[in-house]
């Protein structure tokens, strides 16, 4: 991605080098379930505070706090400018259909984090969390979708994570999360995961529909790079590498073929009109 030059936003806090706080849990198998549950945001804040808060008596551990490389201070500029590139895409739509968009902040952070939702852990992977308005990313998740679920890798690979994630902050403008919420009221859990996987498919479309604005960044191959991102963090392909079995009706996110129609969806049209996914289960 062309980034080098582009204006860079105020919105990020940055705390990859304070020293660690309490982590609620450890490494193993509970973080793989939280890694499981959450993986690759949504409005999963909650829930990742909902899991932490239940087990208080994990263990508690303290790292000391480490200077930014020069690697960690580009990384750093670089989410900086796409965010700046969100703020920028999404303020024209919502000024285009006479809204007011609100900047969210994101922030960088290192093995734990404190947030509106409750702490999380580096295993939660990246999200949003809709009661402070923020993304949550600590950006050793995306060595993880390389060594363990084989995505490509490469910066449009963590721009596409952070338009998604913003795409979620979009819904919290429109209403659109809260909606779903009181729709999955009194439903039975295979019906309230759909509409989970509607909103996090959405959010993807989004995604698409920010990389539509900004295409004249993009290069060669970073399509290709979101698009092996989201096929790696679909529901099916994480189930199927960490169980060996896909179960349709626990699915939260979609699956990695949904995932990636609808990012390229909203990259061929750039149209927010044409994301109605809940239209589909409906």
């Amino acid at each position: 991605m062309k980034w080098l030059g582009s204006r860079q936003s105020d919105n990020v806090e940055d705390r990859r080098g304070m020293s660690g706080g309490k982590v609620a849990v450890g490494g193993g198998v509970i973080g793989i379930i939280i890694l499981l549950l959450n993986v690759f945001g949504g409005e999963t804040g909650q829930t990742v505070g909902n899991v932490l808060e239940q087990m208080q008596g994990g263990q508690t551990q303290t790292e000391a706090a480490a200077p930014l490389s020069k690697a960690d201070e580009e990384m750093g500029n670089f989410v900086r400018t796409v965010l700046a590139k969100t703020e920028d895409t999404w303020g024209k739509i919502f000024t285009e259909h006479g809204m007011t968009y609100k900047n969210p902040k994101l922030v960088l952070f290192r093995g734990s984090v404190n947030t509106a939702c409750g702490g999380a852990s580096s295993a939660s992977g990246p999200f949003y969390c809709p009661g402070d308005q923020k993304v949550y990313m600590d950006l050793a998740f995306f060595e993880e979708l390389k060594s363990k679920f084989g995505a490509k890798g490469g910066d449009f690979a963590i721009a596409y994570v952070i338009a998604h994630e913003i795409g979620h902050h979009v819904q919290t403008l429109m209403g659109t999360s809260a909606k779903m919420h009181e729709e999955q009221e009194g439903k039975s859990e295979a019906e309230a995961n759909k509409l989970s996987v509607a909103l996090e498919l959405q959010a993807d479309f989004y995604a698409g529909v920010w990389a539509h604005d900004n295409e004249q960044y993009l290069e060669s191959g970073d399509i290709e790079e979101a698009l092996s991102a989201a096929n790696a963090v679909g529901d099916d392909a994480i189930q199927s590498k960490m169980s060996g079995q896909v179960v349709p009706d626990s699915f939260t996110h979609g699956t990695s073929e949904q995932r990636m129609y609808w990012f390229k969806k909203g990259f061929k049209t750039g149209d927010i009109k044409q994301g109605d996914t809940f239209a589909e289960i409906r």
